[in-house]
């Protein structure tokens, strides 16, 4: 499988991506990765050098003559978001990804594929290895921890690029040049209490079970309508407490801030002779969301099996007070960009909920391409769990990326377009964060543009990567480098 991926044309890429995939880099893991790509750096004996935070930068020389042109860095992230579906084994931290052709196209085995964004750091090697390549100076950034806090860009100190332009890897459709993203902040809840260690005489335990969703990533695929496991599973969970005695004891959904949360699970103690009309409720659940998420989820799976009594509950004030605040968040799309129809400005993910000793965690990711307005959806949603008496911290707040649509490497770049392949590029503004408007913080006068193959379901096992378009932004990104 291996050969078969790295024959793919442009070879030099899809070369460099199936060695990204045999490299174990979830976010926070990027030692092994990042010795990589500085080892790849140092093979070519171009001038290779990282940074405290652990991002690496690579120099090429320009093509003889073209030396007074302006420097181009190609910019890409090393981490992946590490998703897989529950019914398989997999170690992100040990395991190479199981990678494969599908058509056309390149997915992975059960899990994510970490084309987001291993394909925009591949394109960018494979351009530092091009020796037919024409270019300006040119520079390629490979920052680290992007999918949990963009940790490597906020470490990106002033001076540490030369470049004039910025053309980053992350994007996600070939024939759309972005001009500006959304920012974010995360809210982080918490409910503390003591454990209720009284269990109802009679009582008997169950564990719900909410899988097959599809999730994806929380901004490019928010607007799509798919169900979110959480929102889903305490929908149920507010019927079963009020009209089956049902008790919480535990909850575990969803995993990743920036993952539409796929699965949910609770345990739930509830009187024995309701046990059969409990099993018909989850069975006319699982009826209703598969109507309801016709055409947009096709395998929902909603299902309760007995358990162990467990050792305790969760206090039923806390209990409801969790199930109601979950009811009234705030989730999904919630406000639309005028200046860029279709485009969402606003959004949240509940993205994950857990409950451990004493405490129950609530992760949310809220997405804005306004600052006031990526405000006051964090004031909402604070306000509805405050309410609920839990303790609400907001953290990891990061800029957008403002849309300049007079910038002169849009205008280029649109032109080197429409010369390649005959047909004008639509320009947009992405709803998921780039980390374009943070380096943007570092270097204000930076002349910035991203752009990407089509790439489908990051952030989920279905991930995939698209065969041509990898070749058509190859095209177009070695185009681009001889205009500039």
């Amino acid at each position: 499988m291996a050969t078969e991926i790295k024959d793919l044309s442009p070879k030099h890429v899809w070369g460099y991506f199936y060695d990204l995939t045999q490299i174990p880099r979830p976010t926070g893991q990027m030692e092994a990765v990042t010795r990589y790509v500085m080892d790849f750096g140092k093979s070519l004996s171009l001038e290779t050098v990282q940074d405290e935070t652990g991002n690496v930068l690579i120099r090429k020389p320009a093509t003889p003559g073209m030396e007074e042109r302006k420097t181009v860095v190609l910019q890409s992230h090393l981490d992946m978001v590490p998703q897989k579906n529950s019914s398989v084994k997999h170690d992100f931290t040990t395991d190479p990804i199981d990678a494969y052709i599908d058509g056309e196209w390149v997915t992975a085995r059960d899990t994510t594929l970490g084309a987001d964004n291993g394909i925009g750091a591949a394109l960018a090697m494979a351009a530092l290895a091009d020796d037919t390549l024409k270019h300006g100076p040119l520079e390629a950034l490979f920052t680290v921890d992007e999918e949990v806090g963009m940790d490597g860009a906020f470490g990106l100190k002033p001076g540490f690029l030369k470049a004039d332009i910025l053309i980053n890897c992350d994007s996600e459709k070939e024939g759309e040049l972005f001009v500006g993203c959304a920012g974010g902040a995360d809210l982080n809840v918490s409910f503390q209490y003591k454990d209720d260690n009284h269990i109802p005489e009679g009582d008997v335990a169950v564990k719900v079970s909410l899988t097959g969703l599809k999730g994806g990533h929380s901004g490019v695929d928010i607007h799509l309508g798919r169900a979110n496991a959480n929102k889903l599973l305490f929908r149920f969970l507010k019927e079963a407490v009020a009209g089956y005695g049902a008790r919480l004891s535990s909850v575990d959904g969803g995993s990743l801030r920036n993952a539409i949360p796929r699965e949910a699970f609770a345990v739930v103690t509830l009187p024995e002779g309701e046990t059969d009309s409990f099993w018909e409720l989850v069975s006319d659940y699982q009826d209703l969301y598969r109507e309801e998420y016709a055409g947009v989820e096709n395998n929902i799976s909603f299902t309760v099996e007995r358990v162990e009594l467990p050792a305790s509950l969760i206090p039923e004030g806390i209990q409801d007070d969790l199930i109601n605040a979950v009811e009234g968040c705030q989730n999904g799309v919630i406000s639309m960009l005028h200046d860029f129809p279709g485009t969402v400005e606003s959004s949240s993910n509940l993205a994950v909920i857990k409950s451990a000793e004493g405490s129950i965690e609530v992760k949310i990711l809220v997405r804005s391409s306004s600052e006031s307005r990526k405000s006051a959806v964090c004031s909402a949603l604070e306000s509805v769990f405050a309410l609920a008496g839990a303790k609400v911290e907001e953290g990891g707040s990061y800029n957008g990326w403002q849309p300049d649509i007079h910038s002169p490497v849009l205008n280029l770049m649109e032109n080197t377009y429409r010369e390649l392949y005959g047909k004008t590029p639509a320009v947009k503004v992405m709803h998921a964060g780039l980390e374009c408007g943070i380096i943007q913080g570092a270097y204000p006068d930076m002349d910035m543009i991203s752009i990407g193959p089509d790439l489908e379901f990051p952030h989920s096992p279905d991930e995939r990567v698209n065969i041509p378009t990898v070749g058509k932004i190859w095209d177009f990104i070695k185009s681009t480098l001889e205009n500039i």
